[in-house]
């Protein structure tokens, strides 16, 4: 199994930057600062490489984004893991945190970049730590801070906890909050790569994506680009979770069957359990029935499908669960994490909770799935962010392949009774 991010990842010791420059660690920045910044952005863009943090985007088109001549410059590790399902980063700063630096080290150099932020959920208390003690050593070999490595480039990178807002895990909202400001979308354009922290040119990736950077210097932009398939390079990090028997992170090649993460890397279902369905990329995309188990693990496949890869967050649902159950739950999360600044979604994710909820108190009519489908319609794409999206995503899946499981919930119910 080919195995890019998670190599040596329980190695012992590997947080610490001389276990991590025995095993090679660091070896990019000589390889990176040898050649013009320029040749990085055009070895990303050949590697293939796209966005790990749910958008998909591609990784050296957003570079090469940046607005041209306009300086100071910003780089922004979003490091706000908050999506359900989604853990891969969290292990990612745990074990390997110097995997991050020189990631961003590169990406920086690479974008003409001397500030660089790695923003933290609030609940990555601990990891905040070992990150500022990574940073720290850095800094010491001369890996950070000024004429690094006797190239005449400066760079200085500093960790930020967030307060525990899923919404900040949107760019926008993170550069509000990153400012001090209350964490909420803004209006785009202009985009981050235009005006993005402190009104000024802004690079934004997720940890995963910055991870494979030292990957590509080092070994070349076309073996990254031969894993995968045609549109989906290199491999993608997957947090399994829900009811299999070996739940956890798990690294695979682009294009890998769903069916082989399920069953060959996670065990299988629970209990020997049937599968039901399956939320492919965390809470936020809609989910499948088991009947689809069978499709590629990757954009396009899972696009095909009706669905998307999203973060990597491969939620397995057993036979033993009820669906309309798991909406409710979803739903429950995205209103409390709305942040109210839109109509549609904060009226929207309320009402979807009162009508699932009081279909599952059977006090609901078949009517209500009309009104369902219709708020999910005056909320979809009408929000400034992609937060009432996420929350209409599971909830129109949920219909679309489990209507009957809504129905049970109607076949008793006087007429006029609600």
């Amino acid at each position: 199994m080919t195995q890019i991010l998670f190599k040596n990842k329980d190695m012992k010791d590997l947080h610490t930057i001389k276990v991590y420059e025995e095993q090679g660690g660091y070896q990019s920045l000589k390889k990176a600062f040898d050649q013009e910044p320029d040749e990085i952005v055009a070895a990303v863009k050949a590697s293939g490489l796209r966005g790990r943090g749910g958008a998909g985007f591609p990784t050296g088109l957003k570079w090469s984004f940046l607005a041209k001549d306009v300086f100071p410059r910003y780089l922004c590790c979003n490091a706000d893991e908050s999506e359900p399902g989604t853990c891969k980063d969290r292990e990612l700063l745990l074990k390997n945190p110097h995997l991050l630096l020189e990631g961003m080290i590169v990406c920086s150099y690479a974008c003409r970049i001397e500030t660089g932020y790695i923003y933290m959920r609030g609940e990555f208390h601990d990891l905040s730590f070992i990150m500022d003690k990574a940073i720290e050593e850095a800094h010491a070999k001369g890996y950070l801070g000024k004429n690094i490595m006797g190239t005449g480039f400066n760079l200085e990178i500093y960790t930020h906890l967030g307060a525990g807002a899923y919404i900040c895990g949107e760019e926008s909202a993170l550069l509000n909050s990153l400012e001090g400001g209350r964490g909420e979308p803004r209006m785009k354009p202009p985009f981050p790569a235009v005006e993005g922290l402190y009104a000024k040119p802004t690079v934004i990736n997720n940890v995963e994506t910055l991870c494979v950077v030292p990957y590509i210097v080092n070994e070349g932009a076309e073996k990254y680009a031969a894993l995968g398939t045609e549109k989906s390079k290199g491999t993608k990090l997957v947090s399994v979770s829900g009811h299999v028997k070996k739940p956890g992170n798990y690294e695979v090649v682009m294009g890998t069957s769903t069916r082989e993460i399920i069953y060959d890397l996670a065990g299988g279902i629970r209990d020997d359990n049937e599968l039901k369905a399956f939320i492919p990329g965390g809470s936020s995309v809609p989910m499948l029935p088991a009947d689809q188990v069978d499709v590629g693990y990757d954009y396009e496949s899972l696009a095909a499908a009706g669905t998307m890869l999203g973060s990597g967050a491969l939620i397995v649902i057993d036979n033993k669960a009820n669906i309309v159950e798991t909406t409710l739950r979803l739903i429950s999360f995205y209103m409390h994490e709305s942040c109210g600044k839109c109509t549609p979604c904060r009226e929207g994710t309320r009402w979807l909770h009162q009508i699932v909820e009081r279909i599952l108190q059977h006090k609901g009519q078949l009517e209500y799935i009309n009104k369902i489908e219709d708020i999910c319609g005056n909320m979809a794409f009408k929000t400034f962010c992609p937060l009432a999206d996420a929350c209409v995503a599971p909830v129109m899946s949920s219909i679309k392949h489990f209507r009957s499981e809504y129905e049970e919930y109607f076949k008793n119910t006087p007429v006029g009774s609600v």
